[in-house]
């Protein structure tokens, strides 16, 4: 059922945009959209609050000569075929073979100890009314954060980010946010981010937090957990 409140029906807008709905919820929305008119605008708006996060993924160009250092690694196609080659002695046959399965096996321990890709991890801080404020993405260390719905600050108060790991007595500072409508990345020395890490923003006197820890109220707060797909 499709909430008729409108602070329902924006978060759950919202998240129909970001994708945290579960699959027969999401075709709830789709389904309501067709009907929905106020629903529809939601969304859109939505759409259209949330396009400018592409700009936290920078493009990476490939390293020049990277895709000819490839064709040279793999060896391209000979310009004409070679004769074939006579079939190896019995002796050299069992080298190559037993060469080849080293090489197998090097791959295979090569792979097996890669370690895992990090999971990608999001969270949505919301308000103390539950609602989406800040997006926050976790990938490589870093934190990406925007800013969905941008709230004035007291002249005469800063932001405060801070992370609290899940079996930490305290949280750790992140820094202060430049504005209530911020795009930026944060890379804490610290702390890694991890699923289950609280994020929260408070509100600080000037210079932040004089005592090393929260001393003001928290505004936005969230938990990170693996994107979904990853």
């Amino acid at each position: 059922m499709i909430p008729t409140d409108p602070v329902e029906r924006d978060a759950l807008a919202a998240e129909y945009v970001l994708g945290t709905l579960e699959a027969h919820r999401a075709r709830q929305v789709a389904r309501a959209m067709e009907t929905d008119a106020a629903l529809r605008d939601a969304v859109a708006a939505w759409e259209a609050r949330l396009a400018p996060l592409g700009d936290l993924t920078t493009p990476e160009a490939p390293p020049p000569g990277l895709w000819e250092r490839i064709a040279a690694a793999l060896g391209g196609p000979p310009a004409e075929a070679p004769a074939p080659a006579p079939p190896p002695a019995p002796r050299l046959w069992r080298f190559w073979a037993i060469g080849a399965s080293a090489v197998a096996a090097g791959l295979a321990a090569l792979l097996v100890l890669r370690p895992a890709p990090e999971p990608r991890l999001m969270t949505v801080l919301l308000t103390q009314r539950d609602q989406p404020a800040w997006l926050v993405e976790a990938e490589g260390g870093a934190l990406r954060l925007a800013a969905l719905n941008p709230q004035p600050v007291p002249a005469d108060r800063v932001m405060e980010l801070w992370a609290l790991p899940q079996g930490a007595t305290a949280p750790t500072s992140l820094g202060l946010l430049p504005g209530p409508d911020a795009r930026l990345t944060v890379t804490p020395a610290r702390i890694r981010p991890e699923p289950g890490m609280l994020i929260e923003i408070t509100l600080e006197p000037p210079g932040g937090s004089p005592t090393g820890r929260p001393t003001g109220p928290v505004l936005f707060i969230g938990r990170l957990s693996p994107a979904r797909g990853t």
